[in-house]
C-alpha cells in the first residue's frame, strides 16, 4: 500500500497545453458601468475566449471609468481573440458608462470587423428604488 502511494507521487504529471481555437465569428459583450468597464468576447455559443476590464489592466479609482480605460480593456481583449483567429463581432452593450462608444471604436481600431451594435441594457419596469441624490 505505501509502495503504491509513493509510485503516485513520484509521477510526473505533465501538463496539458491549452489548444488555439479557430473562432471566426464571435460576440463582444461591452459591460459599462460609471466606475469601470469590462469586455468579454465570446464565441457565437457564448464561451467566454478573452476578456479584460478597466481596473484589471492597473486603471484605479476616478481613472476607471474614464473612456481611454475603457479603448485600453477593448483593445487587449480584441488583441487575445485575434490570436484565436476571430475576424468579426457582433457588438452588445450594457450599461451607462462612459466607455461605450470608446470601446466600440477601439475594437474597430484593432482591425476586428464589427457586424452589428445591440443596446441591451436592462431598463427596469419601476423596480428597485434609485440611489437618492447627491448633494455636493
Amino acid at each position: 500500500m505505501a509502495q503504491k502511494a509513493a509510485a503516485k507521487k513520484g509521477a510526473a504529471t505533465r501538463m496539458k497545453r491549452r489548444e488555439r481555437k479557430n473562432i471566426e465569428r464571435g460576440c463582444a459583450h461591452i459591460q459599462s458601468t460609471f466606475n469601470n468597464t469590462i469586455v468579454t468576447i465570446t464565441d457565437v455559443q457564448g464561451n467566454a475566449v478573452s476578456w479584460a476590464s478597466a481596473g484589471g489592466l492597473g486603471f484605479r479609482g476616478s481613472r476607471k471609468s474614464t473612456p481611454f480605460a475603457a479603448q485600453s480593456a477593448a483593445e487587449t481583449a480584441a488583441k487575445a481573440a485575434m490570436e484565436h483567429g476571430m475576424k468579426s463581432v457582433e457588438v452588445y452593450v450594457k450599461g451607462p458608462g462612459s466607455g461605450r462608444e470608446s470601446a466600440i471604436r477601439a475594437l474597430q481600431a484593432t482591425g476586428l470587423e464589427v457586424n452589428m451594435i445591440k443596446d441591451v441594457t436592462p431598463i427596469p419596469h419601476n423596480g428597485c428604488r434609485p440611489p437618492k441624490r447627491r448633494r455636493v
